[in-house]
């Protein structure tokens, strides 16, 4: 039986300061894979969050999960980094339809 501790710590997003330091940007492709590279780390951060969860949810359903507070931590957390790619997409939604009302 896979033991469970009783507080796991959460993992930190990487700022995107920190992906600019690692990637030197010189060329317009650089930077369209910075841009996507933000994207799927998002991606990743919210389906681990959700995956986290089903995981407690099937724990808690067959009377395994040791410590019942961290399902609603893990919804929440889940919840939250939905609300951030959300947020991710709308801003960048909104900046490209500014690039488009630019006169050329």
């Amino acid at each position: 039986m896979e033991q469970l501790s009783f507080i796991t710590p959460i993992k930190p997003w990487e700022p995107v300061g920190d992906l600019l330091a690692q990637q030197k940007i010189t060329t317009r492709g650089s930077e369209a894979a910075l841009f996507r590279d933000v994207f799927k780390n998002a991606i990743q951060q919210v389906q681990d969050a959700q995956a986290d969860v089903e995981t407690k949810q099937y724990l808690l359903a067959t009377g395994r999960l040791d410590d019942a507070h961290s399902l609603p931590i893990a919804e929440a957390k889940a919840a939250l980094s939905v609300d951030m790619l959300i947020s991710l997409r709308n801003k960048t939604i909104e900046s490209y339809n500014e690039l488009l009302k630019m006169s050329v």
